[in-house]
C-alpha cells in the first residue's frame, strides 16, 4: 500500500549546531543543503524485523540530494523546538505509515557532497527498532523498499556500494562492527 503525502518542504527550519551538536540558531532546510552545506541536527534510524532483516528504502526521484539511492529505513531531521524523541516517531509515521520503540544508539558527525548540487552536513543521531507489521510509504519521500538479510546487504555493499547513499554505508559500518549484539536477536 501507498500513500502520497507532504511532510517537508524547502523553507522547514533545521536546528543548526556547533561540532559539539550545541543549538546555535536555526535555518531553512534548502539553504543548509546548498554547496557545502551547514551543519545541523539530523536522525537515522534502522529498523530490522523478526528475522533480522533491515528494512531499506529506495529515496524517492523528487529528493534533490541522492534520489534513488537505497538507505536506511529512515532518516529526518528534528523540527525546531521538537525532541528527538518525538521527531523520529513522527518521521517513522510520515515516511513508512507504523510506529515501532526505538532505542538511541550514537550520534556522529559527517559531511558528504552530491556534485554541484548540495551536500550533507550533519550530526546524526541513530536510533534502532524492530517491527514485522505492514508498511505504508509514502511515495514522495519512497521510491521502494524492501527487508534484505545481514549478508544480503553485505554482499550488496561489496559489490555496488554506489547505489547506497554515504551515511548509510557510514552508519552501517559502525553499526555492523559495535552494535550487532544490542541490536540483533539472540543466535
Amino acid at each position: 500500500m501507498a500513500r502520497r503525502e507532504d511532510v517537508s518542504s524547502p523553507d522547514e527550519e533545521l536546528i543548526l549546531v556547533d561540532e559539539l551538536d550545541r543549538e546555535i540558531g536555526r535555518r531553512a532546510k534548502g539553504e543548509c543543503h546548498q554547496g557545502n552545506g551547514v551543519l545541523h541536527r539530523a536522525f537515522s534510524i534502522f529498523v530490522f524485523n523478526d528475522n533480522d532483516e533491515l528494512l531499506l528504502q529506495k529515496r524517492s526521484a523528487q529528493k534533490p540530494l541522492w534520489p534513488g539511492y537505497w538507505s536506511n529505513t529512515c532518516c529526518s531531521h528534528p523540527r525546531a523546538g521538537e525532541s528527538m524523541e518525538v521527531a523520529v516517531v513522527r518521521r517513522l509515521r510520515q515516511e513508512l505509515g507504523f510506529e515501532c520503540p526505538l532505542t538511541f544508539l550514537y550520534k556522529f558527525k559527517y559531511h558528504a557532497k552530491y556534485g554541484a548540487v548540495g551536500a550533507e552536513h550533519e550530526y546524526c543521531w541513530v536510533y534502532h527498532g524492530r517491527y514485522s507489521g505492514a508498511v505504508n510509504v509514502n511515495v514522495n519521500e519512497i521510491a521502494d523498499w524492501r527487508f534484505v538479510g545481514i549478508g544480503a546487504l553485505e554482499a550488496e555493499l561489496e559489490a555496488n556500494p554506489e547505489q547506497f547513499t554515504p551515511w548509510f554505508k557510514m552508519e552501517w559500518a559502525e553499526i555492523s562492527h559495535n552494535y550487532f549484539d544490542r541490536i540483533l536477536s539472540p543466535a
